[in-house]
């Protein structure tokens, strides 16, 4: 049995998920010191560089965002082998999120369901720590993803998302802007085209020239996966993010009286896997061939990264699976990728 899955099974699993991610990203913060050795050993490959939105980026796999909700673990996720970085959700207003327990494993599942909430320190306070990664030569490509404040109505969210994307745009390699999330009241209603419209052209102003791309649920139909391609066509982004988390409890191996008991929820991981392919494969059939499109969800090895990639991706992101795969999950994945014959366009 390989080490990590070992340990998870012992020890981390007797954690409540949040506690052990806070345990782990003491170890990830610490990652940097150890700078020569975890390059040698989780470097990607320069044959797997990826050149898009305008970027060269180390690998197509990245980290998506969740993970490092405060900015604080970039170069060390980026020294465990992830070619990029997406941090936030960062909104207006620090916030502590949702009550707690909030975040909970579906062992069989290999999923989690998290109820966060966007909790972070706010736009403002990741500024400077974003601006120190940025000055390390070893840095991965760093996303930013920013959110509506839970204090904001929705009226007034486009103020919100502009007041972060002033700040942070000039930081970030490339902008996301999260209005998927099941956590937020009304923040889904902002997929909404009539709302989607304004708040996209305001936020891509604010930009100004940094690549925007906008993260969208997989909890919507063809029309409305139409809809979004227009507009982002319509608009000039750069790119889509598919999908977030999933409000769906379908075919879940965990007794349903069990996943109910555990509330309300987005659902990541391996049950995603499926709708998450759909999605890519619905905005690859009707978006330009120049498009960025970044798949995430049920992503959990190299053959999946593969997968997505040949359906269209440009890019793939992962999260859920670093829970169950641990800290050489990245690596893994290039070395992967690198075996099965997987070659960048900018290596």
């Amino acid at each position: 049995m390989r080490l990590y899955p070992a340990l998870f099974n012992t020890v981390l699993r007797r954690f409540d998920p949040e506690t052990a991610h806070h345990l782990a990203f003491s170890a990830i913060t610490a990652a940097p010191a150890a700078g020569a050795f975890l390059r040698r050993a989780c470097a990607p490959d320069p044959r797997l560089a990826v050149r898009a939105l305008g970027i060269d980026f180390p690998s197509p796999f990245g980290m998506a965002a969740g993970f490092d909700k405060n900015a604080v673990g970039i170069l060390g996720l980026g020294a465990l082998g992830f070619g990029h970085v997406e941090v936030g959700t960062l909104t207006r207003h620090a916030q502590p999120g949702n009550p707690k327990p909030r975040s909970f494993r579906l062992v069989d599942d290999r999923a989690l369901i998290n109820r966060m909430g966007f909790n972070n320190g706010g736009s403002a306070a990741a500024v400077p720590r974003i601006e120190q990664a940025r000055l390390s030569p070893h840095r991965p490509v760093i996303g930013v993803n920013i959110g509506k404040s839970r204090a904001t109505e929705v009226e007034h969210a486009i103020a919100d998302y502009v007041w972060s994307s002033l700040r942070l745009a000039p930081l970030a390699d490339y902008l996301a802007v999260n209005v998927s999330s099941p956590n937020t009241p009304g923040l889904r209603g902002l997929q909404e085209l009539d709302q989607l419209r304004p708040l996209l052209a305001e936020v891509r102003a604010a930009a100004a020239g940094t690549p925007l791309l906008v993260k969208i649920a997989p909890d919507m139909d063809d029309e409305q996966l139409d809809g979004i391609v227009g507009l982002v066509a319509e608009l000039g982004l750069d790119g889509i993010i598919a999908t977030n988390t999933t409000i769906s409890r379908a075919g879940l191996s965990t007794p349903m009286a069990q996943v109910e008991a555990l509330g309300a929820g987005g659902l990541s991981g391996a049950p995603l896997k499926a709708r998450s392919l759909e999605v890519l494969r619905r905005i690859r059939a009707t978006a330009s061939d120049d498009l960025c499109v970044i798949s995430v969800g049920g992503v959990a090895t190299a053959g999946d990264v593969l997968e997505r990639l040949e359906a269209g991706a440009t890019l793939v992101q992962g999260f859920t699976a670093f829970i169950y795969e641990g800290p050489m999950w990245a690596r893994d994945i290039n070395r992967g990728l690198l075996a099965a014959g997987y070659r960048g366009d900018a290596g």
